[in-house]
């Protein structure tokens, strides 16, 4: 491999870079729009659901449970209705997802059973929101449900009998329980393989575009020196890139990091070799400039949001699907930017995923070098 050619290719494909606004675009712009959009747009903490209330009955019981309810940073009580119609149009209006009704009889049936029961009618049009809500809600009324039962039996002398179980928890990693902290740092994935693969897509397919492969093709330069001059700029882009998305996530962010930088900068190189040599291999493949980027968005960006574990966890998907996950790249990128920002996880207990990304690369460098061969016969 001759240096001085590669380096050549290199200058050239920079000037390309800098004489088409829509690269510089893309380049500039977009790493700082993807995580402005995802770190305060993609919010998966679900708090202060809009809460309605029926009491019934009005009791100093059923009050002392409705202020559990406000004391919950989970609920945040909007209305309190009078009848049924008034709750059927409060759910229907969008003004409140979850509503509580207390019966009647709620405290008598407590002070002589012990026991009574409020209902919960949940609007489910997003299953997601309802079923968290549904289930915050049970937690607040077993807290006090707890309480009440400690008490009704106190009152009949075996306090001991009816001690209610406690879980006492730690969190672990992301002890603020906040998404942020997980998602933030897998935009930097999202990034790289939106930069990455849509600007290596459009390298070979400009040569045929503008008229210049013949000439190209006329030099003495090798498949190997072409594809190393053409991807080392763009890999100088994307580390610049994921050098300014990491400072953000940990500086204004303040996503907690605790691994060490020398690893996440070689599994940050690492990936960004896959994802420059797939849009390598897709510029190699197609001569269209739109084709080979609306191809490169299909390869690159779809399947990092989707099956990378970034937006939806990888273990709650079909089988069938989570066998196709393992073919996606930044599956394991995402993994290793997890376990590197809050688990602090160091090479060796990186080894799995790095491997397999070394596989990655090496198997996609080599398609890209063959297929521009076979172009060149």
């Amino acid at each position: 491999m001759r240096w001085r050619r590669v380096k050549a290719l290199a200058k050239k494909e920079i000037l390309q870079v800098w004489r088409d606004p829509r690269s510089l675009m893309i380049v500039l712009l977009m790493p700082f729009v993807q995580l402005l959009l995802f770190g305060y747009g993609v919010n998966l903490d679900i708090k202060h659901i809009p809460l309605c209330v029926f009491d019934r009955e009005g009791s100093q019981l059923s009050l002392a449970l409705l202020k559990r309810f406000q004391a919950s940073n989970y609920f945040k009580v909007v209305e309190a209705e009078s009848t049924y119609q008034a709750v059927t149009e409060a759910l229907d209006n969008g003004r409140c997802k979850v509503v509580i009704v207390i019966p009647p009889d709620f405290s008598e049936r407590i002070n002589d059973l012990g026991a009574s029961s409020v209902q919960g009618i949940v609007d489910a049009t997003d299953d997601n929101t309802a079923n968290i809500g549904l289930g915050y809600a049970r937690s607040v009324v077993a807290g006090f449900s707890g309480v009440t039962e400690l008490r009704w039996s106190g009152r009949r002398g075996s306090a001991s009998k009816y001690q209610p179980m406690t879980v006492q928890s730690r969190v672990w990693f992301n002890e603020d329980l906040e998404s942020r902290n997980f998602v933030i740092p897998g935009v930097v994935a999202m990034v790289l393989a939106l930069v990455g693969a849509q600007l290596t897509s459009l390298t070979i397919s400009r040569e045929w575009e503008r008229g210049t492969m013949e000439s190209l093709i006329s030099t003495p330069t090798t498949p190997m020196e072409l594809l190393v001059g053409k991807i080392t700029p763009y890999f100088v882009i994307g580390m610049v890139d994921a050098a300014f998305c990491l400072t953000l996530a940990v500086f204004w962010f303040e996503v907690p990091f605790r691994g060490a930088l020398l690893t996440l900068l070689l599994t940050t190189s690492l990936f960004l070799i896959v994802v420059l040599g797939l849009g390598y291999l897709i510029s190699a493949l197609i001569r269209s400039q739109i084709g080979a980027s609306q191809v490169a968005l299909l390869v690159t960006l779809l399947p990092t949001s989707l099956l990378s574990g970034y937006t939806f966890p990888i273990d709650q998907m079909p089988k069938p699907v989570q066998a196709i996950t393992y073919l996606v790249h930044s599956r394991y990128y995402v993994t290793i930017l997890k376990a590197v920002f809050l688990k602090g996880s160091r090479l060796d207990e990186l080894a799995l995923p790095i491997s397999l990304l070394i596989l990655y690369a090496g198997a996609v460098l080599f398609l890209a070098a063959r297929a521009f061969r076979q172009r060149l016969d």
